[in-house]
């Protein structure tokens, strides 16, 4: 659904999303990452919650990105299991939201550094927000389409593919399950 037209061209902005994701000049790299991750998650867990109603254990006891791509959650004891996609997703937006809280990966005192394994915290992070992404679009799209959000959704989309993309945080073959949509928003020129 969300590939076809008029659906896959609504955006709020005219135009490529890429101009707007460079770090600028003068503003350290780690605190752009860092400033642009904490909105990107809670873009992604604001669309979330608008489909949560319909994202039940019962409609979707797997996390997936359509039928040929399935998310396992690593357990406790590294082991990776299929849960319900809603669980799935609570656990990766908790599990962000501590990371974002933790002064040890995202400093907030002045004169503190950012870890040295920083952006590496955050292609973790981003590709847990990929997933959420994809499972809205394979699985939800028609309930962003009820509320009329498919352009918010689409212009946020374009512009995280078009942040990831500047800094290589998520692996193309990450990127599989939207592929073919993310062609479309290159084709209609939007990252």
């Amino acid at each position: 659904l969300f590939l076809t037209q008029p659906y896959a061209a609504a955006t709020l902005v005219n135009g490529s999303l890429r101009k707007v994701v460079a770090a600028p000049r003068y503003v350290d790299v780690n605190e752009w990452l860092a400033v642009n991750t904490f909105d990107f998650f809670h873009y992604t867990n604001l669309f979330h919650g608008a489909v949560a109603e319909s994202c039940t254990p019962r409609d979707c006891p797997v996390m997936n990105a359509g039928s040929s791509v399935d998310y396992t959650w690593t357990d406790s004891q590294r082991r990776s299991v299929k849960i319900p996609a809603p669980q799935y997703v609570d656990y990766v937006m908790t599990w962000i939201q501590n990371t974002l809280e933790d002064e040890n990966v995202f400093p907030t005192k002045g004169g503190a550094e950012f870890p040295r394994d920083f952006q590496n915290a955050i292609r973790l992070i981003f590709k847990q927000l990929f997933r959420v992404f994809a499972h809205i679009y394979h699985s939800h799209f028609d309930k962003i389409l009820h509320v009329s959000a498919e352009g918010h959704l689409n212009t946020l989309f374009a512009h995280f593919i078009s942040f990831s993309r500047e800094f290589d945080l998520i692996d193309k073959k990450e990127l599989a399950p939207m592929a073919d949509f993310i062609a479309e928003l290159e084709a209609l020129g939007r990252i």
